[in-house]
């Protein structure tokens, strides 16, 4: 009786083991059919096997084979060399049984990352719409746009894959619950380079930027708690680390053109920190990605009266204009970077412009211009540059403001002016092509100038190419 059994129980593992010798292997979530592979690059295609298993892929645009065998871990990564733009093609990976991925497209990637206004979808939040986007997601069939959505995953230990998803062709079904900065980024840039775009929305409403990093960068930032494996999380897209672990940390290295970038509304409160922060987050994805310092756009919050939303703090540092001034800011500390500038889109109730296409139709501007080098358009806002002091008035003078500023006949409003005492006074302001002269009878030696430095306000001061200019201050001072 005994041996019966122990001849059944090894009859059984060798069927266990036959079985899981024919099993097909397993990809890491972002590789499926459908997908978009960076034209014209080394990219890694991952997964998990055996340990010691051996793993081969053929791609079909070139035949070619390749070997690698999976690690003690089980884990596997098989770099392969992409070519220009085009397809539709096929990759086959093989472990002894024959996964095929079909449909993939050779073009170009970006990842698209930040809070509530990034995940956004064009169909709008329950009751909070979007602007014209009806006809926009009537119109959005195009088997050369791709989109992939990582699943939210909030969790305090680093994932080595993210949760089960899929690369969709875009089309009204899936464009209308996908993230409507990023779809509009990604159109434009098929409109105007005529290859295929893939899309990777990897954003969770309301997020802290410090949910976006691991803990090696947050040591420089001692107020940060840091979650230890066993803690609670209370507040899953606000707690450090945890956005990182699961949904950033499992698609690192997967091969991209770029990042773009719409966060910092849940972080207003501390423009100080974020001033410091937002450029080591960039930093570190980038490291991590492997990839060089790729190009990293970002949209500036729009304005937006923060005082209503608890716990109702106002004034002081508590005006988000600070933190769009770190943003601001932050185009001169990231190196390849930019920012879009929303001053004319903020809506006072709202946080959630309905108006998403202005940010994402920036946003490619600037990849458009400063990453693909397409020229004769405007592609960056009029930047503020100096302040020199003439008698009793302030030159400001800006960059990228070649033909000029407009404020479209109207007054300029929203200028104030200081001098020694830090006391701010309504200015005078007259524009002289690209620089404005401000002054005011309160303020007899000019020290500091500021424009749109409100929570809310509707930006009023643009390039003659329509691109609104930032809020700024040329002064330092504590408030």
């Amino acid at each position: 009786m005994r041996i019966s059994v122990i001849k059944t129980i090894v009859a059984f593992l060798m069927v266990m083991g036959a079985i899981q010798s024919k099993a097909q292997v397993k990809l890491a979530s972002l590789f499926t059919s459908n997908m978009v592979l960076q034209q014209q690059m080394d990219v890694p295609i991952w997964g998990w096997d055996t340990p010691g298993k051996a793993i081969t892929i053929i791609t079909s645009w070139n035949k070619k084979l390749y070997k690698a065998a999976a690690d003690q871990t089980g884990k596997w990564k098989i770099k392969i060399s992409t070519p220009a733009a085009g397809g539709p093609y096929t990759i086959t990976i093989s472990n002894g049984q024959i996964t095929k991925l079909d449909n993939v497209l050779i073009g170009e990637v970006w990842v698209l990352g930040g809070q509530s206004n990034m995940e956004m979808p064009m169909k709008g939040f329950k009751g909070q719409p979007i602007t014209a986007s009806n006809e926009a997601i009537l119109k959005s069939k195009n088997n050369n746009v791709r989109l992939y959505t990582v699943p939210r995953s909030s969790v305090t230990e680093v994932q080595q894959n993210s949760k089960p998803s899929e690369w969709r062709v875009a089309s009204p079904e899936f464009v209308s619950n996908f993230s409507a900065t990023g779809y509009y980024f990604g159109r434009l840039l098929n409109d105007m380079l005529n290859v295929p775009v893939g899309l990777i929305n990897c954003s969770y409403s309301g997020s802290f930027a410090e949910a976006w990093v691991d803990a090696d960068v947050l040591k420089a930032f001692p107020t940060v708690k840091i979650p230890a494996k066993t803690d609670t999380i209370k507040q899953v897209s606000r707690t450090a680390t945890t956005l990182y672990n699961g949904m950033l940390h499992p698609i690192l290295g997967y091969g991209i053109k770029g990042a773009i970038w719409y966060q910092g509304e849940s972080n207003y409160d501390n423009p100080d920190q974020y001033e410091k922060l937002f450029p080591a987050l960039v930093a570190r994805w980038r490291e991590l990605w492997a990839q060089g310092d790729f190009p990293f756009y970002f949209a500036q919050i729009a304005p937006y009266d923060y005082a209503q939303l608890p716990p109702y703090n106002k004034g002081g540092k508590y005006n988000s204009a600070y933190l769009r001034d770190a943003q601001r800011k932050s185009q001169k500390t990231i190196p390849n970077s930019a920012m879009a500038v929303l001053m004319d889109i903020g809506e006072q109730a709202s946080i959630h412009p309905a108006h998403k296409e202005p940010g994402g139709t920036r946003l490619a501007y600037l990849a458009l211009g400063k990453t693909y080098g397409i020229k004769g358009f405007g592609f960056t806002s009029p930047e503020y540059e100096s302040i020199t002091v003439k008698d009793m008035a302030a030159v400001i003078r800006f960059v990228n403001a070649n033909n000029g500023l407009t404020s479209y006949s109207k007054p300029l409003t929203q200028f104030e002016i200081a001098g020694d005492d830090q006391k701010f006074y309504p200015a005078k302001a007259v524009i002289n092509g690209s620089s404005v002269t401000v002054s005011a009878p309160q303020v007899k030696k000019p020290v500091a100038v500021r424009y749109a430095f409100r929570d809310f306000i509707v930006g009023e001061l643009y390039g003659t190419d329509g691109l609104p200019v930032s809020s700024f201050r040329t002064d330092n001072w504590p408030m």
